[in-house]
């Protein structure tokens, strides 16, 4: 990671990697086939390291926003090691094609398993919301977030305090909205965005 924040994605070489590890080129193709490899297997640790930050508040919280704001505002502050190399490495992120981008085949490991804490998220909240809202909203989260990281990535003010500003200010929007789901007059509207959901994924 420090090699790629370095020197950026394009420039670092399995050769360069093996040598700071200490091992023969063989020995770190062996481990992973290519640095896409080990950008996966960052994901997977970045992934994990978020699901435990989270663990000890989602066992305690029972709102909908309560559980949100600390999912994303833990998404931050573990991911702020990564800033600097997040930034050089977006690009590459962001290729449609690219098997590195989160929307990949390559990432759905990590993917999914971020979708699951959106997942408990919801499914760990007490509050109010349309049953079929509910279905979609993990994964509605998950992209959400997205948006998020497309902001941090970009993001160049002191201790990213623009994303934080972000989620407050975002959190009580997707609360009210989530909240609103149930109600009689705008349970249409919300078949209606669901649908919408289901015929865009398709």
């Amino acid at each position: 990671m420090r090699l790629f924040r370095e020197r950026g994605f394009d420039a670092t070489t399995m050769r360069a990697i093996a040598a700071e590890a200490g091992v023969s080129v063989g020995n770190a193709y062996y481990y992973f086939d290519s640095k896409e490899a080990l950008i996966q297997a960052y994901y997977d640790r970045a992934q994990a390291e978020h699901e435990e930050a989270c663990r000890e508040f989602l066992a305690t919280e029972a709102s909908f926003a309560g559980r949100l704001d600390g999912v994303l505002r833990e998404w931050v502050r573990v991911s702020e090691p990564y800033h600097e190399f997040a930034v050089k490495f977006f690009k590459h992120a962001a290729e449609p094609t690219n098997p590195l981008s989160p929307f990949s085949k390559q990432s759905s490991p990590a993917r999914e398993a971020s979708i699951a804490i959106y997942r408990e998220v919801v499914e760990g909240s007490r509050d109010r919301m349309n049953a079929e809202l509910r279905e979609e909203l993990p994964e509605l989260l998950w992209l959400l977030s997205m948006g998020m990281v497309l902001f941090w990535v970009h993001d160049t003010s002191p201790g990213c305090a623009r994303t934080y500003r972000l989620i407050e200010v975002t959190v009580p929007l997707v609360d009210r909205l989530v909240g609103l789901s149930h109600l009689p007059g705008l349970r249409g509207i919300t078949k209606d965005f669901i649908a919408a959901v289901h015929e865009l994924r398709a």
